[in-house]
């Protein structure tokens, strides 16, 4: 099939066979708020068919918040409204859990005529957030409690053992098992007596990510490791545990997480599908508002001189509006294109990616600003992406300080584990309740509200750059005054083969 016909295919979509083959449920209401249209999958989640649905108020799916709280005809809620829950009430008299966003629609003169609300159920996902969340819990209060009974009485601290589901076993700093519980000799046989590497883990040796060392400096170690020949996943906690005639050793209790790893893939899945509908999203109404910031330069340029003035403020407002959604939807791609991060197969040059940065936001402010940048350590970060989480945390300081503040300085140090970045100002800085929130998406400080620039998206990205990554962002107060923001990246290559998080 050549490109010709592939265009062909495309021009034959309509609006209709997109918006009914899409996984997201998508209803429309005029100013009265009474739906006009509702797609398959609003019936899909909701159960209510469409000649059930159009001709009502919205408010007949119960929703909570609704009425009063629905925000999308109240002027002092900006728009588009993005990621906010609630809870419906199906046609079979279920509730569920929605994830949605909202927005006006408007008419080729700009006023508003009605609005647009798409929604996925997440019903299913909160429940194996909560669920996951009270596994947890529940395994640290389990390790707790069994530590202090430890303390209290050897022989109740040998009967809880016993009657564990979990594995459990106990090993001195020789490496040699003193105690495996019932559950441990259920899956290996009695083998007490005989290195707990051999056992565990058929090494022959020491396992080069043994935890002694750590668990003999007083510290509780948890990892992960498949055990037992079907090679099952197991959450390992090492615990210290002195002896009573100064021998040290250690206790181990083992929890299979085998499905809830499985839990954390399908969670997994699920954002992936919501980054997919941020990006699609995304990219069809960029491609409807470019043409209309063309056609608004086009009719200023072409017919300026036979409008009057009000006319030609009109078509500049919806020209500068135009321009800034289409910036707002690039940077909603760019968080969306955050996904799994592989490390690059060289060690990315940041001192490079910082230069760039800076030469392109000297060409965009139209002029050189004092910019102070120290050695910059290597990562295995991908190149594209510390482009953006620079472009991004350099970008907002030469937007927001100005520039009689001083230098901007970026700059970094090493730990153990992690590089720290950090971009330095001397501006106005961040007040101390807003250093959390500043990351979130859409969210501008106030120091940036009366900026005419910023989508609200550009610390957001960073943030979830770091937590793709395995590392954190942060905002400190500069000595002196202004703002310090740190990105702390793993050293390691092998950030990779940790379990994804969230984001």
């Amino acid at each position: 099939m050549n490109m010709t016909d592939n265009h062909s295919i495309i021009a034959n979509i309509t609006l209709a066979q997109a918006l009914g083959t899409i996984p997201s449920g998508l209803f429309v209401v005029d100013q009265e708020m009474q739906i006009t249209y509702w797609n398959p999958a609003a019936e899909r989640i909701t159960g209510f068919p469409e000649e059930e649905a159009v001709g009502r108020h919205c408010s007949f799916l119960q929703g909570v918040p609704c009425g009063d709280g629905c925000g999308l005809y109240n002027q002092a809620i900006p728009k588009p409204i993005i990621g906010i829950e609630c809870t419906i009430v199906t046609k079979a008299g279920g509730t569920i859990q929605l994830l949605k966003n909202m927005d006006y629609l408007r008419n080729s003169a700009g006023e508003i005529i009605g609005g647009i609300e798409s929604f996925i159920d997440i019903t299913r996902q909160k429940s194996l957030e909560d669920s996951l969340r009270e596994q947890a819990a529940n395994l640290e209060t389990r390790v707790r409690a069994r530590t202090n009974e430890l303390k209290k009485s050897e022989a109740r601290f040998r009967s809880v053992l016993e009657n564990m589901d979990d594995l459990a076993y106990i090993a001195t700093e020789e490496y040699q098992l003193t105690y495996m519980n019932r559950s441990m000799r259920e899956i290996f046989g009695d083998r007490v007596g005989e290195p707990c590497h051999e056992i565990l883990h058929n090494e022959r040796t020491v396992c080069p990510w043994c935890p002694m060392d750590k668990v003999f400096k007083q510290r509780t170690v948890r990892d992960e490791r498949k055990l037992g020949s079907q090679g099952r996943l197991y959450e390992i906690s090492h615990t210290p545990l002195p002896d009573a005639d100064g021998i040290q050793q250690k206790l181990a209790v083992c929890r299979d997480i085998t499905t809830r790893k499985k839990t954390e893939t399908d969670l997994r899945e699920a954002n992936r599908e919501l980054d997919a509908f941020a990006h699609s999203i995304s990219h069809d109404l960029r491609g409807i508002l470019a043409p209309v910031v063309t056609y608004m330069d086009f009719l200023q340029t072409s017919y300026g001189k036979a409008f009057d003035d009000q006319i030609l403020q009109i078509l500049s407002d919806v020209e500068r509006q135009g321009e800034r959604a289409i910036t707002l939807l690039d940077d909603l791609l760019d968080l969306a294109h955050v996904g799994h991060v592989t490390p690059a197969q060289y060690p990315t040059d940041v001192n490079k990616v910082v230069d760039e940065v800076i030469r392109e936001l000297d060409q965009e402010e139209g002029g050189n600003r004092q910019v102070e940048r120290g050695n910059l350590f290597e990562t295995w970060i991908p190149e594209t992406l510390v482009y953006q989480i620079f472009v991004n945390l350099l970008g907002n300081a030469y937007h927001y300080v100005p520039r009689d503040c001083g230098a901007l300085e970026v700059g970094c140090w090493e730990d153990k584990q992690n590089i720290i970045y950090f971009v330095r100002d001397h501006g106005p800085g961040i007040p101390h309740n807003e250093r959390e929130t500043i990351f979130e998406i859409f969210y501008r400080g106030k120091n940036a509200k009366d900026q005419q620039r910023g989508t609200g998206v550009g610390l957001a990205i960073v943030r979830k750059a770091a937590l793709r990554c395995r590392g954190e962002v942060w905002v400190e107060q500069t000595p002196g005054g202004g703002a310090t923001f740190c990105l702390s990246l793993p050293r390691s290559s092998a950030f990779d083969t940790l379990p994804e998080g969230g984001p």
